[in-house]
């Protein structure tokens, strides 16, 4: 995948949130988390979610990776 969201999970720790409290406070659903614990595509609307919700620019939560 040529997207890592390893900062959005940087972010939690750093919040102290647990996924699941993040989850939950998003309003996101199960597969939602799952698709970005393993680095897959989500739609620019759960980005909007969640830079809106962190305060945040789309950079902070997620970084490209060459292949």
């Amino acid at each position: 995948m040529p997207f890592s969201y390893k900062p959005l999970w940087k972010l939690l720790v750093d919040r102290e949130l647990t996924k699941t409290e993040f989850r939950e406070s998003l309003g996101l659903s199960t597969a939602t988390l799952a698709k970005l614990g393993k680095n897959e595509y989500v739609s620019l609307e759960v980005i909007d979610k969640i830079c809106t919700h962190f305060g945040v620019q789309p950079n902070d939560i997620m970084e490209h990776k060459k292949d």
